[in-house]
């Protein structure tokens, strides 16, 4: 395998990258770590004249804590995600998540953007960031738009991202108090493999113990990330006791839409997807108790 001739680009600002965009297009692709896009390349899978490199936007390579919360620029490394201290508390979950990705060469140089915008079904970042009800910021020459995690991926590899536009940053709202999140995957072997089913959930608790809010998302058993519509119904008001848990995990069950393959037949991922509810539940509930 090699890569074909093709011309790179070096986008100094957005307002380069969006005019190589649009002049090029649809014959060109954002390059930011390549762990994506250059295998796309070398197999065939797809084929452009153009790539167009971010990394002279600075803007786009920091996390920074802002009043509403953080915002992560799209070229962040996984790696930087796992690494940085302003990942933590109430938004362990990313670290959670961003830890298990791959081996450490790959978080190395994989970014969170790519992650997202590569729109693969089993992907660990998105679910981790639609519990936290997180919205990416897409950037074009018509100005800014965010939009929601749980809205931005619309099928295997099909985003809501124009063929002008450039997802630049993810924004992670201040999570209230009295709230958790966690997750919780699967996969065939301890390194360098990809989720077999994988489930995020957070909760915000009253003062009682009981469920005020609860948030959970599906990765790898759907052709996009899931959000479980019922996660509310079933534990709004409650604690999370066994009967509770159960139910919440039925649902996630039921909301879950496996495929069979060499890694897993549809019935054991849905099974797995029952298990992994209860556990970053259970993560869930103790991080938001403290």
């Amino acid at each position: 395998m090699h890569i074909p001739t093709l011309e790179l680009h070096a986008a100094a600002s957005f307002e380069d990258a969006t005019a190589l965009l649009s002049k090029y297009s649809p014959d060109i692709r954002i390059l930011a770590g390549g762990t994506d896009v250059l295998t796309d390349l070398k197999s065939n899978v797809t084929g452009v004249g153009h790539l167009v490199t971010l990394g002279q936007i600075d803007s786009m390579r920091r996390i920074s804590e802002e009043v509403d919360g953080l915002r992560i620029g799209a070229l962040t490394t996984i790696s930087e995600i796992v690494d940085s201290p302003l990942i933590g508390g109430a938004y362990e979950v990313l670290r959670e998540a961003a830890s298990q990705m791959a081996t450490f060469q790959i978080r190395n140089t994989a970014t969170i953007g790519g992650n997202l915008a590569s729109a693969n079904p089993c992907a660990d970042l998105p679910p981790a960031l639609m519990v936290l009800n997180a919205a990416a910021v897409v950037i074009s020459a018509d100005g800014q738009r965010n939009v929601p995690l749980n809205e931005l991926i619309t099928g295997p590899r099909e985003t809501k991202l124009e063929s002008n536009e450039v997802l630049a940053a993810v924004l992670v709202p201040r999570p209230p108090a009295r709230f958790g999140a966690a997750y919780a995957r699967f996969g065939l072997r301890n390194g360098n493999s990809i989720a077999v089913a994988s489930v995020a959930a957070s909760l915000v608790l009253n003062d009682d113990g009981t469920v005020q809010q609860a948030r959970i998302a599906l990765g790898a058993v759907a052709p996009v990330p899931t959000m479980v519509e019922g996660a509310n119904l079933w534990l709004e008001g409650r604690k999370l006791n066994g009967d509770a848990s159960a139910e919440a995990a039925r649902a996630a069950m039921q909301a879950a839409e496996p495929i069979s393959d060499i890694r897993g037949s549809a019935e054991y991922r849905r099974e797995l997807v029952g298990v992994l509810t209860k556990r970053a539940l259970k993560a869930a509930e103790k991080r938001a108790k403290g």
